[in-house]
C-alpha cells in the first residue's frame, strides 16, 4: 500500500504547533518529547533548549532533510493519543483547540479521536477561528437545545460570550410569544403565560400542589434568567458586565433546560 507523503508544512504553522505542543502549561514534558520523536524517527537536534524550539528544530531540521511532514504528523497523533488523558479532557481539548487554528491553515482538522480529516485550507485568521470554535464544540458536549444554535449563529462563530447569552436569553421569550400569541415581555409575559388559573402554556397536568409547584418554580426560573441576564445584558456595557466562558456554558445550559420543557409541554 502507497503511503501518502505530505509536504513541508510552512514555517509559521510549524511554529504554531511547535508552541501549542511546547506550552509551559498545556504542553508535553521533556520526557514526553523525547519518547515521541525517538517512536516517530525524528532526529532530537536541540535537546537543551526550551521545549518548543527543540521542537521546532527537530521538525524543521526532519522536513529539510526529507521535504515531507509524514513524521511531525505523526508525532502530533501520537502526543494526541486520547488514551493518554483519560482524567484530563479539558487539558486534551485546549491542546487540540489551539492546534486545530494552526493544522486549519494547512487542511488538517484533528479529531476528538486523535486522528486527522481534511477540511477546507484557512486562509485567514477569521476563517481559522471559525472552523475550531470551542465555545460551541463544549455547547455540543452539554447537549445544547438546538434553538441555542439557531438564535445565536453569528454570536457563537465569534465566540462572544456577552452576546451570546443575550441573543439566547431573548430566544426563551420569542418561543413563549410564539406558543401563546401574547405580545408582551419579560416577567409580565411569564405571568400571564404561566398563570395557574389559566395558564397558556403548562409543564405539566397540574393536578396536585406538588404539580402547581414545580409549575410556579419553572416560571419563577424564566423570570429569574430574565431578570439577571436578560435586563442586564441589554442596559450594561460589556466592558462592565463581564461574562467568562464557563459563566457563559452554565448560563447557555440553564436556557437549554428551559428550551426542552417549553417544547415538550405545551
Amino acid at each position: 500500500m502507497t503511503v501518502k507523503l505530505h509536504p513541508p508544512i510552512d514555517g509559521s504553522v510549524l511554529e504554531g504547533i511547535s508552541k501549542t505542543l511546547g506550552d509551559t502549561y498545556n504542553g508535553l514534558t521533556g520526557t514526553e518529547i523525547s519518547k515521541f520523536l525517538q517512536e516517530v524517527g525524528i532526529p532530537d537536534i536541540d535537546s537543551n533548549n526550551t521545549k518548543w524550539k527543540r521542537l521546532f528544530n527537530a521538525f524543521a531540521d526532519y522536513q529539510n532533510k526529507k521535504q515531507i511532514s509524514n513524521n511531525i504528523l505523526k508525532f502530533v497523533n501520537r502526543s494526541m493519543n486520547p488514551a493518554r488523558f483519560i482524567g484530563r479532557n479539558e487539558q486534551f481539548e485546549n491542546v487540540r483547540f489551539e492546534l486545530n487554528k494552526r493544522l486549519s491553515f494547512i487542511g488538517l482538522q484533528l479529531l476528538e479521536s486523535g486522528k486527522f480529516s481534511l477540511i477546507t485550507v484557512s486562509t485567514t485568521i477569521s476563517e481559522a477561528e471559525q472552523k475550531v470554535n470551542r465555545f460551541k464544540s463544549k455547547l455540543q458536549q452539554r447537549n445544547a437545545h438546538q434553538k441555542i444554535y439557531e438564535y445565536c449563529k453569528a454570536e457563537l462563530l465569534a465566540e462572544n460570550y456577552f452576546h451570546a447569552v443575550f441573543e439566547a436569553t431573548k430566544s426563551i421569550a420569542e418561543i413563549i410569544c410564539q406558543k401563546t400569541g401574547l405580545f408582551q415581555d419579560g416577567s409580565e409575559l411569564v405571568e400571564i403565560a404561566f398563570s395557574i388559573k389559566n395558564p397558556l402554556i403548562k409543564i405539566n397536568d397540574l393536578t396536585s400542589e406538588t404539580k402547581e409547584s414545580e409549575h410556579k418554580g419553572f416560571a419563577n426560573l424564566i423570570k429569574g434568567v430574565f431578570g439577571m441576564f436578560r435586563n442586564t445584558t441589554a442596559h450594561a456595557p460589556k466592558t462592565i458586565w463581564e461574562i467568562n466562558e464557563n459563566d457563559a456554558l452554565d448560563i447557555m445550559s440553564t436556557i437549554s433546560l428551559i428550551h426542552r420543557r417549553l417544547e415538550n409541554n405545551a
